[in-house]
């Protein structure tokens, strides 16, 4: 024993402990008196280190405690908490020795007043949300005209007679079709996937009630099945779920396309009364014959105005006669009138071009003369000019080089190009281009002698 005994103290011989052995003995008392217990309180101050443990404390009206859950735990939890969640812990009751501060070690974490059974329901229904099967966009409105309505519940069910009650009173002409299954004890959820399922693919119903009475959680845990939330999204036809009491909520409510408060309250949605039909079709039918009468009224006194306005045949036909006599004697004067005016305008306009028309007969003759002149000279002109072109082509023949170098003649240059008309010009070992008359040659000088007058 690490605590001294009043004696100890006595003789002067009570051990010294340091911080941390009393730290760690205290640890120890309290993890063996506090066995692993569930506490519940508010969650607060929730963090989650980088390590991946959990820090947070646990609190209620009266009193907080510092938590811990380390991650191999926390991995395991199912949810993560957040500020001001009510939650239930599984931990140990022990004292962190470098801080010495006491705390929960969490072993378990779940949601306040919710078992296991809680627990898995809200993650079926994080997991059916996350794949859309609670999307408002697909649930299927209800048929507003139904010939048959399928009931899915148990034979022994209080719920059957509620319901079968419900649509003899309200809708007696609509055939309903029950689909028999147990809705809870053990394999019910299967069987009531089964009946769903047969009743899709049968689809001799317009409307689907799935339905059963109030109970606790555990007796409603059939209709918190996977398999039956999925046999609902998959049917044929719409969907109303109606399981328990108002304040009961279940899977197969979040994924019907409608889900009633109570089985009565599914058979009241499932179809339209007759009677509210019948007060319809009254109104429709009072609105129709008022519509006729209205109609044979209103054609009884066109009849009338039509009557009043008929005339005879002959009668119509004479007057239109005359109108078109009259027309036609219209037609004649505004047609003959015109054309005559024009035609006395057209000659009078011709009598007066002809009068003012100039004689053109000595300008054409003066013309025609000073063609045949300007012909003449430019005749003239030609000839001389093609002589006076010979000649200069015989001189421009006399002058060309190629006729000079025919003759024996020959043209020196230099490698630049440049005509060397003088021996000076010349130098010894020099190359240049001699252009004969049929070709050029480039020779060498050999020595210059210059020519002495």
């Amino acid at each position: 024993m690490l605590f001294p005994t009043p004696a100890d103290s006595r003789a002067g011989t009570a051990p010294v402990l340091s911080v941390t052995a009393l730290n760690q003995a205290v640890a120890r008392m309290l993890e063996r008196s506090f066995p692993l217990t569930w506490v519940s309180g508010e969650i607060s101050n929730f963090t989650r280190a980088a390590s991946g443990h959990w820090y947070f404390t646990l609190k209620d009206d009266g009193a907080q405690v510092r938590s811990v859950m380390f991650k191999g735990r926390a991995q395991h939890a199912g949810f993560t908490p957040r500020e001001g969640d009510k939650v239930e812990v599984r931990a140990l009751v022990t004292l962190y020795a470098p801080r010495g501060d006491y705390q929960l070690n969490v072993e378990a974490i779940r949601r306040a007043g919710a078992g296991n059974l809680y627990e898995a329901f809200l993650r079926l229904k994080e997991k059916l949300t996350a794949e859309g099967l609670f999307d408002s966009a697909r649930k299927r409105p209800i048929p507003q005209f139904v010939t048959c309505i399928g009931v899915v519940t148990s034979l022994q069910a209080a719920a059957l007679r509620d319901i079968l009650t419900a649509l003899a009173r309200r809708v007696p002409h609509v055939r309903v079709v029950l689909y028999p299954t147990p809705v809870q004890g053990e394999g019910a959820a299967e069987k009531i996937s089964r009946a769903i399922n047969t009743a899709s693919a049968r689809a001799e119903c317009d409307v689907l009630l799935v339905c059963r009475g109030g109970g606790s959680i555990e007796d409603l845990w059939s209709f918190n099945d996977e398999g039956v939330a999925r046999a609902i999204a998959a049917a044929t036809m719409p969907v109303i779920s109606g399981v328990g009491h108002e304040t009961d909520v279940t899977i197969a409510d979040f994924i019907a396309d409608m889900r009633a408060a109570t089985p009565t309250a599914a058979a009241e949605l499932a179809a339209i009364p007759r009677l509210d039909w019948l007060s319809v079709l009254e109104g429709h039918a009072a609105d129709m014959t008022r519509a006729v009468r209205r109609q044979f009224g209103e054609a009884s006194q066109t009849l009338d105005w039509f009557t009043r306005r008929l005339v005879s045949p002959a009668t119509t036909i004479s007057h239109e006669r005359l109108k078109l006599q009259s027309l036609q004697t219209r037609l004649m004067h505004a047609t003959t009138i015109p054309l005559r005016q024009s035609r006395y305008a057209m000659l009078h306009l011709r009598t007066r071009l002809s009068a003012q028309l100039p004689d053109t007969r000595p300008a054409r003759s003066l013309v025609a003369d000073r063609a045949r002149r300007l012909g003449n000279a430019l005749t003239l002109q030609n000839k001389q000019s093609r002589l006076a072109l010979s000649a200069l082509n015989a001189q421009l023949e006399l002058l060309n080089p190629q006729r000079t170098l025919e003759r024996g003649y020959a043209i020196v240059t230099n490698a630049k190009g440049a005509v060397l008309r003088a021996p000076k010009e010349l130098q010894p070992r020099q190359l240049v281009t001699i252009q004969l008359a049929e070709g050029s040659a480039k020779v060498g000088i050999d020595s210059v002698q210059p020519t002495f007058d």
